[in-house]
């Protein structure tokens, strides 16, 4: 019981989240990671399983690399990233020591669930919607735009919001390089055998991470992502 009161004790004192090592920073910096990590995601990923999924090949490529990222742990290709000439532990702006490192480890990380989501979303989508494209005299951009994205987009956000949670939760490892984040909190706390500190860091990983997935999943079902297909 003692744990869990100086848990509360930390959280719910005001000097806990501000200064250097403060949560709401700490909180701010995982974000701010976090959310570049699953840009860069984005940007590398997205449009390669979408075009796959459209031309209906390559998806054994999609799927053997998501196999392939699953399979590598995180922490180890940090340590990999970290030990090599380049990107090293050398600072990378707000995302502190071995920035660039952790970005590209948290990015590789994000990739699976962002290509596998995204190929099979567009490679299920109905042939007979893809035949009634073709018989209104849509070209193959048409097709993919009006009718093959527009049916996709709940899986592929489904995607998303799986690799944001996940990258959210794993952000953590930062801190094992001395890098930003709420894992300093934590990794902190339990070295100086303060655990209600520690814990309070994984408490606050932990609800933040519920929030991002309940708003994503309410992102899903609003009604500006619901299939629809142009028929005009």
């Amino acid at each position: 019981m003692r744990l869990f009161g100086d848990t509360w004790s930390y959280l719910t004192t005001g000097a806990s989240w501000h200064g250097e090592l403060g949560l709401a920073p700490l909180l701010a910096q995982q974000l701010l990671l976090t959310l570049t990590a699953l840009l860069i995601a984005l940007v590398v990923g997205l449009p390669v399983a979408l075009w796959l999924g459209h031309l209906g090949r390559g998806g054994w490529l999609a799927i053997n690399l998501s196999a392939i990222g699953r399979a590598i742990p995180v922490f180890a290709l940090l340590a990999l990233l970290v030990t090599a000439s380049w990107p090293g532990v050398r600072s990378a702006g707000p995302y502190g020591r071995a920035g660039l490192a952790t970005l590209i480890a948290l990015a590789l990380f994000a990739l699976p669930p962002i290509i596998t989501n995204a190929y099979v979303a567009v490679r299920e989508v109905p042939e007979a919607v893809r035949d009634a494209a073709r018989g209104m005299g849509m070209t193959a951009a048409q097709r993919f735009w009006r009718a093959e994205l527009p049916l996709a987009l709940p899986l592929v956000f489904s995607g998303i919001r799986l690799a944001m949670v996940q990258v959210w939760a794993t952000a953590t490892i930062a801190a094992l390089v001395a890098g930003p984040g709420l894992g300093r909190v934590i990794t902190d706390g339990f070295a100086r055998n303060k655990y209600g500190e520690g814990l309070a860091g994984a408490v606050v990983v932990a609800v933040v991470a519920v929030i991002l997935e309940v708003g994503c999943a309410a992102l899903v079902r609003m009604s500006v992502l619901a299939p629809r297909v142009e028929t005009t």
